[in-house]
This record gives C-alpha cells, structure tokens and sequence, in this order.
C-alpha cells in the first residue's frame, strides 16, 4: 500500500504506533522483531513436546496462558508451529473417521453471514457458495485438461468454533442495542478460530490421483440453493484463521494441495509446468494476466493458467532476491520451508499432499491486550502495510491460490509490483467497520463473517450485505492502486 495515499503516512504511523505502544523501548522503531532465526534443522521446527505424530494423536496447540505466545518476546518460528500444529489438530480423525472440522459438534459449519447450516446426514458438508473474495465475486474453474475435458467449478464452506461462535453472538447483540459502542477495542477470546475451505468435485480429478486428495460427500448445490445433491468432494484448500495470546488480530494461516499450480518464477518472470495441474494447464505464462480475472469468460485472462504470485507468499524482486520489506528474509522463507520438510516426512497418511503456503500476524511483543486492541484500531487499513518498519510480519503476501486466485495483487501489471502494494488478508480483513468511511474501528470488525451477521441483523438482506461489503472492497482496491 503506498505511503503517501493512506490516511496516516508511515512516519505517522509510526509516531502513533509508538504512543500506543508506550512500553516499548525508544530503539524499536515501527517494533522491530528479534526473532527471526531459524533452526539448522528443519526436524526441530516439528518434532515438539507433546509430539503432534501420529497425525491420529495430534495435540491441540497451545494458544493461551503459559504458551509460547503468553510472553515479551516472540519468534516467527512459533507462528508456523502453531499454522501446522492446528491444521494437523482439525484434520486428524474423530471417533467416527472423519477430520474434525467436519464434526458439528466440534466445528460448526456457518454461512458467509454466520448463520447455522444444516448438515444432512449421510453427508459431511454442505456447498453451494462459489464466490471468491473480491468485489468482483469471481468463481474459480479448474483445468478441464487435468481429467480428459472434465472441469468443475470450485465450491467454499466456513467453520467457526463454539468459542468464537458464542462470543459473536453476545458481541453483535451488544452492538445492535448499543450498550457496545461501534468504536470499541473488543476482542474474540482466545481460542476463537475460524475456517475457509476450497473443494471441487472429484469429476475434475483422475481417478489415479484421487488418493492424494482428501475426499468426501457433500450435500451440494449448483443452483444456489434450490437444490441439493450428493456428491463426493475433494479438499483443495483451507484457511486457519485463530486468536491466539496477545494477538486478536488472528494468525491467518493458508493450506494447498500440492497438485493445484506452480509458484511464479520471479527471475525468469514466468509460471511454468510440464505437466496439467488441478488449475493450471500445462506449459508457461508470463505476466500476470493468469490471475487477472475475465468476468465475461468467468476465468482468468489466461484461461486456466492461475499461480501462486509468491512462494509462501514471501515477495521477491524481479531478479529472484526477497524484497526488502518489515519481514527479514531469508530466514523466515526458511521457517515455511523446513517446517514443511519436517512435517511432510512424518505424515503417512493423505494429509502429506498438503503443503503450509505460509502466515501473517502482526508484531505485538511486549505490548498489554489493551494497547495491542489500540493498536488495530489505530492501523485501520494500513494494517495490511509491509514497508520496513511496518507492523506485519510473515508472509507479506499472504494468498490462498484456491480462494484469492484473482485478489493476490491489486495491480494490473506483474512489473507495477513492489512492496508499496503488496496485497495480504489484511488487505481486506481490517478493523474498520464497513459503511462507515473508516471513522468506525474494532479488533471484532477483522472477520467478515461476523461483520455480514451484524448487518443482517440490522436488517440489511443478504444481497445488500455483499453489496455493502463489495463497495468496502473496492475502496480499498481504489486506495492500494493509487
């Protein structure tokens, strides 16, 4: 995001960041991490007490008082453990065999406006949502070359825990009444995590590969919800978005299947595979007119040839290096990287097809609950800021090829890029609250699904919902490209 279109410039940011954070010490500048270090082992990054191996016996990780996070002073490292850690927890198997994200007594599946959705029995989740993020609300079509002609479009589902499904419930009435003030420093508990998951239709997987892919049935729809039909799904994708101590702006956490698409080659300024992928047809492209969207064609400018803008979503310059930005490389890209290795090669299970495509969170460290809520409130857009002396710390470009295929960057040219406007889930997930030119602020206001439930209480339907919250889209989109 470019410093002199915000709100606030960065040395204005910077001033007010400090007073909120009035306990930090005068050298930290905009809060400088110190602990970016990585181990010379990838297995240390993994292997940790209690083991998370057996993937059946995967501990809960640890996120409140007395865990790695209830301290002064943090380290990328524990971010990523806690990314994996968590994933592994909610897809490990239940008493009945299934992940347990998709027990309802564990995990509720909500809709993007937080209402309750209705499991059928005989199946595990219910699909009917095609819309990406994005004020366009494209649709994302997988590569019909990968299964001989056969392509599909793919389908979305949210899970919200008790915890956080709860609170939001006593927040958003408390806002309704107003006996909770719009502009507030109110947080999800810890613990509180919410999910975003990618599926397809195994129609559009060979039948060779399907054992790689996580599979179930599926209550979906291809009519918006008229009707319903059984149908045997694959998982693709998955956001893990969760509160953890001294960060209520959540660790945004993205998961893919390894077969999805390549990573762009920043130094021969190309996406290449020799092979078809799931969303990606085989052979090169340049630019970055594959993850431009075509809303008449539904597909990308270039028709079924999406990548991953950045691996891990750590951004690099034209020549390869890392750009210089508030995350120190390389040793965070080698965090995502050996924690990857290390996990990987102990999974023996379908789950080792899935690969941590990185995190983001901001730096907190030494600040009080209270100061890190000030702290959001005061950021507002420029939340999702990764210039040198910024707040945000991992991947910095932080995308889900599955989810924000067409959103990993606002610019229309692969050469306009660089790290003035880098797009993240901060981007759009803020503390401001939509319909409100930014004068209303709240850590609650970070996750969209409670913001949408919020407003249809108010009395907003669901189509004026996604309006509201497509013109707050594009104001942020207006602001990153100027």
């Amino acid at each position: 995001m470019k410093k002199n279109t915000l709100t606030l410039s960065l040395s204005a940011l910077t001033v007010i960041g400090m007073a909120v954070l009035s306990n930090c010490t005068s050298e930290s500048e905009g809060k400088v991490e110190t602990g970016y270090n990585t181990s010379n082992s990838p297995d240390s990054l993994c292997l940790v007490d209690p083991s998370w191996f057996p993937h059946s016996q995967t501990p809960a990780p640890e996120e409140g008082i007395g865990s790695p996070f209830d301290t002064s002073s943090t380290t990328n490292q524990i971010f990523h453990q806690w990314s994996w850690n968590k994933f592994l927890w909610l897809t490990k198997p239940d008493a009945g065999g299934n992940p347990l994200f998709l027990n309802q007594s564990k995990v509720k599946q909500v809709t993007s406006n937080m209402a309750a959705v209705s499991v059928p029995d005989s199946t595990l989740v219910v699909l009917q949502d095609t819309a990406q993020a994005g004020s366009e609300s494209a649709v994302l079509q997988t590569n019909p070359d990968y299964n001989g002609g056969n392509g599909a479009m793919v389908y979305y589902s949210i899970h919200m825990n008790p915890t956080m499904y709860k609170a939001a419930l006593g927040f958003a009435k408390a806002l309704n009444k107003g006996t909770l003030p719009l502009n507030n420093t109110k947080a999800f508990p810890v613990g509180s995590f919410e999910l975003k998951v990618a599926w397809v239709p195994v129609s559009a997987i060979p039948v060779s590969k399907l054992d790689e892919y996580y599979t179930t049935t599926a209550s979906l729809s291809t009519n918006n919800g008229v009707s319903f039909t059984k149908t045997e799904v694959a998982l693709i994708g998955m956001h893990v978005v969760g509160v953890v101590q001294n960060h209520p702006e959540f660790i945004w956490a993205t998961f893919e299947h390894d077969d999805l698409s390549p990573d762009y080659d920043w130094k021969a300024n190309s996406a290449s595979s020799a092979s078809d992928q799931l969303l990606f047809k085989k052979g090169s492209t340049s630019g970055i007119n594959g993850i431009l969207y075509n809303s008449e064609t539904e597909l990308g400018q270039t028709p079924h040839q999406v990548f991953d803008l950045f691996q891990y979503g750590i951004p690099r310059n034209p020549d390869g290096s890392f750009m210089t930005t508030s995350q120190q490389e390389p040793a965070d890209f080698q965090n995502v990287d050996g924690i990857n290795k290390c996990v990987k090669s102990q999974l023996n299970d379908v789950w080792a097809n899935y690969f941590y495509n990185g995190s983001i969170w901001l730096n907190t460290d030494g600040t009080t609950p209270l100061q890190q809520a000030q702290l959001l409130d005061s950021l507002g857009y420029n939340l999702t800021n990764a210039t040198p002396g910024s707040f945000a710390r991992g991947s910095l470009n932080c995308a889900n090829v599955t989810m924000e295929t067409f959103t990993q960057t606002f610019e229309s040219s692969i050469d306009s890029i660089n790290v003035n406007n880098l797009a993240n889930c901060f981007s759009c997930h803020s503390a401001v609250k939509f319909k409100t030119g930014g004068k209303m602020k709240s850590p609650l206001y970070l996750s969209h699904v409670f913001q949408d439930y919020v407003l249809n209480k108010q009395g907003n339907s669901l189509k004026q919902v996604e309006q509201i919250k497509a013109a707050e889209e594009k104001q942020v989109r207006k602001i990153m490209q100027q």
